[in-house]
This record gives structure tokens, C-alpha cells and sequence, in this order.
């Protein structure tokens, strides 16, 4: 009977998360929201999750475990895009969440965020590894318990001068980088295309590095 209930539930599109969870991808991309934080070296992951989401007409338009989501087919499969609410060092709460909401396992978590110890324009996918001072990440390690889930880092560069560390994260970019910028996006958005459709090693070899 269950059965055939579940049968009615998948026509309608009422699928459980639990039935969905093993199938599913969780892309997160790290920001902060807010109109007066766009376009900042912070907030990479969410422009990069934008790009995808123009890109592949997948509207960000729910709201639920203290982020903005939407649902879409990423290489032929299933993907929740997802932008955290919560400012950038709470990060983790959201995600966690979505996680264990959907049952999603942690081999098909990817989050996308920006990174301080890379030149700009340079990519780097790897399968685990330490927070690095991302303070996004950090938490996410933290909310998780683990350090073994892939990340997408985008590279910002460190800040010259006397600028502070924390200024500079929260700057806009350069007009050289702003020429850039469209190009880097959409490298890191095939990146993701290819983590989704190919796996991480794939993707790594083919878009870890600087373009050209």
C-alpha cells in the first residue's frame, strides 16, 4: 500500500526529501546577504551560484533552513542550489540543515567560496582539507563535524598596502578584475557542471589552475 501511495506522491511532485536525499546534490555557494554586500570578493560563491543559475534557468526562489534555495537538472541530475542567509560566519546552520533535511550524503555536498591565499582568477576544487581562515567554511566544518566534504575556492588575492584584511573581503572589485570577472564565473560554473556530472576528479583536472 505504501507503494502505491509513493507511486501518487512522485506523480504529483510530492516526492519525499528522504527519497530524494541519495540522488541529490547540494551546491552551496558562501556570501553575505544584503544589497550593500553585492559584488563584493566575499560574496564569490554566491555570484558564482548565480551564474550557474542564469546559465541553467534555475530560479532561486525558496526559502527554507535560513537560506535561499532552487531545484534543478545539473548534467542530467538533481541539484538544490542554495545561498545561506545568515551572514558568512554562520554558514554552516544552513547548511547543515539542508543536509540533513534532504539526507543528502556528504559526497554530494560542493561549496563554493572565496579565497584570500589564491591569485585572482585561479581555481582550486579539492575533496576536503582545513577552512584556511575561511570563516564561512570554518563553520561548516564546525556544524558538520568534518573536514571531508569538496569546496570550490575562487580566488581573490591578498590585499596590498595597508587595507585590512577584513576591508578588503568586503571591497568591491578591481576595474582589471571587473573586465575578468564574467570569464572566471562561468570557468567556475562549468566547474561545478562537470563535479555534478563527471565527479571531482574530473573537475579538478580540467578547471584547478588559471585559465590560459
Amino acid at each position: 500500500m505504501e507503494q502505491f501511495f509513493e507511486m501518487i506522491r512522485a506523480r504529483r511532485g510530492e516526492t519525499q526529501p528522504a527519497a530524494l536525499g541519495s540522488e541529490l546534490f547540494l551546491i552551496v555557494g558562501l556570501g553575505n546577504p544584503g544589497r550593500e554586500y553585492r559584488g563584493t570578493r566575499h560574496n564569490f560563491g554566491f555570484m558564482v551560484v548565480d551564474r550557474l543559475c542564469g546559465r541553467l534557468n534555475i530560479p532561486l526562489d525558496k526559502s527554507q533552513h535560513k537560506a535561499v534555495t532552487g531545484t534543478g537538472a545539473v548534467s542530467g541530475k538533481k541539484a538544490l542550489i542554495a545561498k545561506p542567509q545568515t551572514f558568512m560566519n554562520l554558514s554552516g546552520q544552513s547548511i547543515s540543515a539542508l543536509l540533513k533535511y534532504y539526507k543528502i550524503p556528504l559526497a554530494r555536498l560542493l561549496v563554493i567560496h572565496d579565497d584570500l591565499d589564491l591569485p585572482f582568477g585561479t581555481l582550486r576544487m579539492r575533496p576536503g582539507g582545513g577552512a584556511g581562515g575561511q570563516k564561512g567554511l570554518a563553520s561548516a566544518i564546525q556544524q558538520l563535524g568534518t573536514q571531508q566534504f569538496a569546496r570550490l575556492r575562487c580566488g581573490i588575492d591578498h590585499p596590498s598596502g595597508h587595507i585590512s584584511v577584513s576591508d578588503y573581503v568586503l571591497s568591491k572589485f578591481r576595474k582589471e578584475e571587473e573586465a575578468e570577472l564574467p570569464d572566471v564565473l562561468d570557468r567556475a560554473a562549468d566547474a561545478v557542471i562537470s563535479f555534478i556530472g563527471d565527479g571531482i576528479q574530473d573537475a579538478m583536472t580540467k578547471y584547478n589552475g588559471k585559465a590560459g
